[in-house]
Formats: C-alpha cells, sequence, structure tokens
C-alpha cells in the first residue's frame, strides 16, 4: 500500500469536501463531465478490450470499475461478485472503494449504494476523485501540489506563445489557443501555429482535439461548442483532458529519455567497434609490413663488388631512417589504441576487447622482436661481408702485384734457358756462361718464396669465395706451370753448359802448347775475354728499380697513416657525442619512470609534465641525426671497432626508439586514468592509495605487477580474494573465519584469484598494469548503462511490447543508429510476433557480450 504525506493529500481532495453539489445540476457543466469522464475512462477500459457507454450505468454492477482500477494501477484487486443481485453489485463497488481508500484518498459523502443506484452526481465525484488519484495527483512541478503543478507546467510550456496566458482550468481555455500551443510546443509538426487566430476560437479547439486524437492517442474528451458556448468551462474537465497530455507529452520524455540512453550506448558501441577496426586494419597493415620485410632481412645473397654492397649497406640505411620510424610510430600507436580501447571498454561495461587470432598486441610484439632480431643479423652480416670483400679486395690487388711482378720477371727467361749459346762458345765464355747460370739459379731459388705466396693467396681467395676465382686460379696456374717448365730448363741448361766445359777443357789442353807459343795472342785473349765477362753483370739495373719503388712505399705508408689518422678522429667524433647521447637517453627513461609512478600533484600535472618531457625529447631529435650520419661516414671508412665508447649506433636507435615509445605510452596510461578518475569518481586522495600501494608492491619498478605481487597488493588493501561469499551476519563461522584468514594473508581462493586476473589481464600476458588495476579496484562505483537498462529502454520506445519495429526504430533513433540496429537485431520469434518484428532483447545483451571482432 501507498502512503502519502497528508498534507499533500488534503492539497488535492479539499475541494471535494467542499463540493458544491448545486454545480453539478448545472446541465452544461453536467455534460461536460459526462463526456470528458467517459472519454478518459475508454482511454484506459479498452486496454482491456471494453469500454463504456453510460457512465452512471455501465459502472453500477463494480465489474467495469474494478477492471478500470486494475488498468489504470496495474494492480490486482479482490477476486469481484459474478452475482447479479444487488448485493453482489455493493459488494463489487465496495472492493473498488475501499482500493481507492487503499491509496491514501479520503472519500467524502460516495457510498457504494449511491453508484449502484445509478446516482449521477456521485458517479461522476467518484471518477473525479480517480481522476485526481491516478492522473493528477503525482504531477509536481518544483514541489507544487497536484493541480499547482499541472497549471504550472502548462504556464511553462505555453509560455513563449502570444495570446496564450494560462492562469487556470476554465476560462485561459476558452479560444483554444492553449491546447494547441501545448502540442505544437511538444509536436510543432502536427499544427501550423502561425496561421491560428484568437478571434476563432472553434477552429482552434477542433483542431487541437482532432490533432491530438489522431496523432497523439488522446481522446476526444470535450466539445468545442460546449466550451465556447459557457461562460466559464467545467475545471474538472479542462483538468481531466490537459492532464492527458501532460501523460502523453510525458510519455514522450520518456521516449526522449530512452531514444537517448539508446543512442548514447549505441554511440559508445559504434566508437568501439571503430576503434577495434582500426586496431584490426593498423595491427594487419604491420604486421603485413613485418612479413614482407623479414625476408629482405633474411635475405643473404652476397654481392661480388665492394660497389654492391656498399649500395647494400645505403639501402639499409634507408631502411633505417626512412622506412622503419613510421612503423615505429605506428606500433606505438596500435598499443595506445588498444590501450585506450580496453579502458573504455570497460568503463562501460563492456567485456575487454580480443584481437583476431595472431593480432593480440603480444603477437605484434613477439613479431616485431623477430623484425628487430633479423634486422641486427642482417646488419652484422652486412659488415661482415664488406670486411670479407674489402679482404677479398686487398688480397685480389696482392695477387695480382705479385704476380705481375713474377710474370715480369720470367718474362723471357724460357728463352734465355732455351739459348744454344754455349755451342760456339769458349771454355772461358763457357766459364762465364756456368756463373751467370749459377747467379740465374740463386735468383730463381729466391724467386720460390714468391710463387709459394701467390699460390697461398690463390688458396685463400678461393675459401673467401672471390667471386673471380677462376681468374686468379688460371693465372696461378699458368705461374705455377711456367715455373715447374723454368725449373726443367733451368736443369737442362746446367747439364748442357757443363758437357761443353769439360769438352772445351779438353781443347783448351789441346791448345795450351800452342798458347805458350802465341802469348801475345794470349794476353789479347785474355783480357778480351775480361771485358766480354763484364758486361754480364746486370744486378745495377735491379738495384735501380729498387731504389725507385722505395719512394712509392714511402707514399703508400704516409697515406695509410692519414687513413688511420682521421679514422681515429671519426672514432673520437662519434663516442664523445654517443657518450652524451646514449646516458641521456638512460637518465630521460628513469625520470619518465619516476614521473609516471610518483605522487606529485594531480594527474594534469603529471600529464602536462609528461607533454613538457615529450617535447625535450622530439626537439632532442636532430643530435640522434647527426649520430647516424657520423655512424655512417664511420661505416663508409670500414671502421669496425671503437675503443672511445661502449654505445653502438645500433645500442642508441634502440635506446631512442624505446624512449619514444614510453613517453607516448605513458602519457596514453596517464590520459586513460583522468578518463577512469573521472568517469568512475575516484577522488585524488583514492588515487593516491590506489598509487602508493602499486608501487610498493612494484618492486622492480617497471611499471606492471606479477601475478603473486598482484595478489599481495590486493590483500593489502583489503580485499578478499576468497571462494565463497561474504554473510553478513554480525559473526564469524567456520567458513567466514577462513575468509578472514583469506584476507590476511594466509591462504588464496585460486578460484576466484584465477576470475579476477582474467579480468585484468585478459590478454594473459602476465602482468598486471597501474591502469587495469585502478579499473579494477574502481569497479563498484562506475556509473554505467546495462543490458537491463538498454532492455527497459527499447521497450519503451516499442511501447511496452516485446519487440520493436523497424518503423519504430527509424522514427525514434538518429538515420545511423537505427540502421545500425535494424542491421544487427534478429527477428523476433515470440509468440507475440508480427512479420518485420525485431528482437531488441538478445540485441542488448548482445551490446555487453562479445564482439563479433
Amino acid at each position: 500500500m501507498d502512503h502519502y504525506d497528508s498534507q499533500q493529500t488534503n492539497d488535492y481532495m479539499q475541494p471535494e469536501e467542499d463540493w458544491d453539489r448545486d454545480l453539478l445540476l448545472d446541465p452544461a457543466w453536467e455534460k461536460q463531465q459526462r463526456k470528458t469522464f467517459t472519454a478518459w475512462c475508454n482511454s484506459h477500459l479498452r486496454k482491456a478490450g471494453t469500454q463504456i457507454e453510460n457512465i452512471e450505468e455501465d459502472f453500477r454492477d463494480g465489474l467495469k470499475l474494478m477492471l478500470l482500477l486494475e488498468v489504470i494501477s496495474g494492480e490486482r484487486l479482490a477476486k469481484p461478485e459474478r452475482g447479479k443481485m444487488r448485493v453482489h453489485k455493493i459488494s463489487n463497488v465496495n472492493k473498488a472503494l475501499d482500493f481507492i481508500a487503499s491509496k491514501g484518498v479520503r472519500l467524502v459523502s460516495i457510498g457504494a449504494e449511491e453508484i449502484v443506484d445509478g446516482n449521477v452526481k456521485m458517479t461522476l465525484g467518484m471518477i473525479w476523485t480517480i481522476i485526481l488519484r491516478f492522473a493528477i495527483q503525482d504531477i509536481s512541478v518544483e514541489e507544487t501540489s497536484a493541480k499547482e503543478g499541472l497549471l504550472l507546467w502548462c504556464q511553462r510550456k505555453t509560455a513563449p506563445y502570444k495570446n496564450v496566458n494560462i492562469q487556470n482550468f476554465h476560462i485561459s481555455w476558452k479560444d483554444g489557443l492553449g491546447f494547441c500551443a501545448l502540442i505544437h510546443r511538444h509536436r510543432p509538426e502536427l499544427i501550423d501555429y502561425g496561421k491560428l487566430r484568437k478571434d476563432d476560437p472553434l477552429t482552434n479547439l477542433n483542431t487541437a482535439f482532432d490533432v491530438a486524437e489522431r496523432f497523439l492517442d488522446i481522446p476526444k474528451m470535450l466539445d468545442a461548442e460546449d466550451i465556447v458556448g459557457t461562460a466559464r468551462p467545467d475545471e474538472k474537465a479542462i483538468m481531466t483532458y490537459v492532464s492527458s497530455f501532460y501523460h502523453a507529452f510525458s510519455g514522450a520524455q520518456k521516449a526522449e529519455t530512452a531514444a537517448n540512453r539508446i543512442c548514447k550506448v549505441l554511440a559508445v558501441n559504434q566508437e568501439n567497434e571503430q576503434l577495434m577496426e582500426e586496431y584490426e586494419k593498423l595491427a594487419s597493415d604491420l604486421l603485413e609490413w613485418i612479413r614482407r620485410t623479414i625476408p629482405w632481412l633474411e635475405n643473404r645473397v652476397p654481392e661480388n663488388t665492394m660497389q654492391a654492397m656498399q649500395q647494400k649497406l645505403e639501402d639499409f640505411r634507408d631502411y633505417r631512417r626512412l622506412h622503419k620510424p613510421p612503423k615505429v610510430q605506428e606500433k606505438c600507436q596500435l598499443e595506445i589504441n588498444f590501450n585506450t580501447l580496453q579502458t573504455k571498454l570497460r568503463l562501460s561495461n563492456r567485456p575487454a576487447f580480443m584481437p583476431s587470432e595472431g593480432k593480440m598486441v603480444s603477437d605484434i610484439n613477439n613479431a616485431w622482436g623477430g623484425l628487430e632480431q633479423a634486422e641486427k643479423g642482417y646488419e652484422e652480416w652486412l659488415l661482415n661481408e664488406i670486411r670479407r670483400l674489402e679482404r677479398l679486395d686487398h688480397l685480389a690487388e696482392k695477387f695480382r702485384q705479385k704476380a705481375s711482378i713474377h710474370e715480369s720477371w720470367t718474362d723471357g727467361k724460357e728463352v734465355m734457358l732455351q739459348q744454344k749459346d754455349y755451342e760456339t762458345a769458349t771454355l772461358s765464355e763457357i766459364k762465364a756462361l756456368l756463373k751467370k747460370h749459377e747467379a740465374f739459379e740463386s735468383d730463381l731459388a729466391a724467386h720460390q718464396d714468391r710463387v709459394e705466396q701467390i699460390a697461398a693467396i690463390a688458396q685463400e681467395l678461393n675459401e673467401l669465395d672471390y667471386y673471380d676465382s677462376p681468374s686468379v686460379n688460371a693465372r696461378c696456374q699458368k705461374i705455377c706451370d711456367q715455373w715447374d717448365n723454368l725449373g726443367a730448363l733451368t736443369q737442362k741448361r746446367r747439364e748442357a753448359l757443363e758437357r761443353t766445359e769439360k769438352l772445351l777443357e779438353t781443347i783448351d789442353q789441346l791448345y795450351l802448347e800452342y798458347a805458350k807459343r802465341a802469348a801475345p795472342f794470349n794476353n789479347w785473349m785474355e783480357g778480351a775475354m775480361e771485358d766480354l765477362q763484364d758486361t754480364f753483370i746486370v744486378h745495377t739495373i735491379e738495384e735501380i728499380q729498387v731504389r725507385q719503388l722505395v719512394p712509392r712505399r714511402d707514399q703508400a705508408l704516409m697515406e695509410e697513416h692519414a687513413r688511420q689518422q682521421h679514422n681515429e678522429r671519426l672514432r673520437k667524433q662519434f663516442g664523445a657525442q654517443a657518450n652524451v647521447i646514449g646516458p641521456w637517453i638512460q637518465t630521460k627513461m628513469e625520470e619518465i619512470g619516476r614521473i609516471s609512478i610518483e605522487m606529485h600533484g594531480t594527474l594534469e600535472d603529471q600529464l602536462s609534465h609528461l607533454r613538457q618531457y615529450e617535447k625535450s625529447i622530439v626537439n632532442y631529435k636532430p643530435k640522434i641525426d647527426q649520430l647516424e650520419g657520423d655512424h655512417q661516414q664511420i661505416q663508409e671508412a670500414l671502421i669496425f671497432d671503437n675503443k672511445h665508447t661502449n654505445y653502438t649506433m645500433e645500442h642508441i636507435r634502440v635506446g631512442w626508439e624505446q624512449l619514444l615509445t614510453t613517453i607516448a605510452r605513458t602519457i596514453n596510461e596517464v590520459e586513460n586514468q583522468i578518463l577512469t578518475r573521472d568517469a568512475k569518481g575516484i577522488s585524488q586522495e583514492q588515487m593516491n592509495e590506489f598509487r602508493a600501494s602499486f608501487n610498493h608492491f612494484d618492486r622492480d619498478h617497471s611499471g606492471t605487477l606479477g601475478p603473486e605481487e598482484f595478489k599481495a597488493c590486493l590483500i593489502s588493501l583489503g580485499y578478499d580474494i576468497g571462494n565463497d561469499a561474504q554473510k553478513k551476519t554480525g559473526m564469524l563461522d567456520c567458513e567466514d573465519f577462513h575468509t578472514c584468514l583469506i584476507s590476511i594473508g594466509y591462504n588464496m581462493g585460486e578460484a576466484e584469484f584465477a576470475r579476477i586476473m582474467s579480468i585484468v589481464d585478459p590478454n594473459r600476458i602476465g602482468v598486471v598494469t597501474f591502469q587495469a588495476f585502478i579499473d579494477f579496484m574502481s569497479r563498484e562505483t562506475a556509473d554505467t548503462d546495462t543490458a537491463d537498462q538498454v532492455m527497459a529502454s527499447f521497450k519503451i520506445l516499442a511501447g511496452d511490447k516485446n519487440y520493436i519495429t523497424v518503423d519504430e526504430l527509424r522514427r525514434e533513433l538518429p538515420p545511423d543508429q537505427a540502421e545500425y540496429c535494424i542491421a544487427r537485431m534478429a527477428p523476433y520469434t515470440g509468440l507475440d510476433s508480427v512479420p518485420g518484428a525485431l528482437d531488441y532483447m538478445s540485441f542488448s545483451t548482445a551490446l555487453y557480450g562479445e564482439s563479433d571482432l
């Protein structure tokens, strides 16, 4: 039973105690009340499939009176008597009157017998009492009484309209403009108010009554002629009719509120779905780029020339300088979008977003790790290949130089060794030839080392896969074959010279005697022999050639010394910058970490501080580019070590990328914390408490908690992680005591904790971020829509039906959201279904269920 304030009851019932019964006998007023009250009753009775024709006759048995009260109250009355006797009718009417009284209404001089007897005056009074209680009493504007509230509502709604001045519920309505103004204020498309005239009340009234009946489902309760022809229209009839407008437009207000709620929910869902689609596309594009890039980085097909490998290195620099940085930004943005989306889903009471298989953040991180591993291996391979080609070029040049020197030395040697000059030579000439041949043999032996060096270089070139190995091998083979041939020819010529020497010595003995007799001739002969022998000393020319090579060698050494000095300057220049940039990056990383975990100032202060850091970091980029330029010079100079720094360009690059990603991710985390704080009404003190607890257990300052750390953190905040619900009986039984022990750390409900971990770590990364932590800790304070609230809103738009139609959706919702619903709502299959009916209940549930993406 409802209870009402006695003063309020007196306010709206006071007119009944002083009811001027003589006025009810006025035929004009009685006619107006009969028509108005009958129409009002039928507007409710038709919901039960019936109606009345004569107000004083059709309520006499009490059956339709009880039915009317059930319809307008939504409650069941006592079972009616079905008998036809007077006692049965009185019993039914008394049940109706008792029900009215139970609602706090005092019935003055109205008895069941008078209603059963068909007393018009009493019947109209009873119906007016019902109208007051169920149609007018609940109308209250700024804590006014029912009648005053209804009047104030009318005045506010009609205030903007000219020639409308609502001061009461009788003569203020005679010109009809008040009714038209109410309709136009709420449904301006139904009436062209500018064409109405105050001096044409009949047209105004009939227009309002016809429009209300056709478009607002308000039955025609009054006659325009009766109102115009009466000096003072019946107040109760006007109030009853005006209250129908209030309830009609109040229902419209409810529908508007319901539509707004649905639009808000759908807007959230559409925005979330768009973010999901954008994440999926961005993830797909990034993974596809990684998939295409890794084979290029894993291609280890070497080039034959230093120039070609230098081009590969330049292409790799372009990749690092031009192609990869945008992808680093995309990856960072992808993580930011993912975290923002998860925060919005949690704040709107939606389940966590689960990307398609293979597109989780962890999958992208793994793919990115593979990319960087391939990148690192590719750069190492490039540098090793350049070292190899540098070594090959050096060896090939050395091979060519030694081979050319050797070939120059051997030029003509075979022809010389094949000469038959000893056949016509004298003994002294033979001896000279033998000495000359011995000198040649010594020179040949000295060249043995050079030939062996040439062969060794050729073998090393083969082992290092020199691209022109066939020509090297052919030249080396030719040199070796020639060397073997020279050895054979040298041995053959020695044997020939020695045979000739013996022969000539025999002949010389024969001529000895003759020589003794021809001394002058012999002296001349000996002098000539000496002169001839002097012409065969050829070492002086070679010595001259050596002296010419020494300055060249000195020049080469000087050039190499200058090159090494230049390389050392490059090493020092790079080392000096790297030794500044490397620690600067590390310091900034530490400072960002401190800002994100410290509790100085508000979140807005932290966000402002972080954005200043981001600006200073971005402004540091030219120094990174300058270091990249120095690194390029070092690579072009083929410098592979640097004793002046422990930082490599790879270290700097990775640190820089991590710094950019960290600052962007940290800013996003603080933005999400602000979003969460504002949505869930978390105070700064609560936020500080959450942060202090989180930081205490984040002992490695990683910004995340492992499962055990998270569990301990929850316990420190007094959160029970048990398996059973707490029974608030004021005492502890065994199970309660067990839970109490859990709360102080003796045991943990693993199933419950696993459930909590699935909430805070939906992607099963194995750690809990501070954002997920505060989302969980403040989960019960959020003012979020629920599936039940959305269903209730759809039910209002559907006119209390269990389904909704396409026309209703398009009438009540903006076009894009109406089509969104139509495209996603399943057909309604209930027993009360009609063609085209849509199931808004399953749709509402799906809004808060698993996403289709």
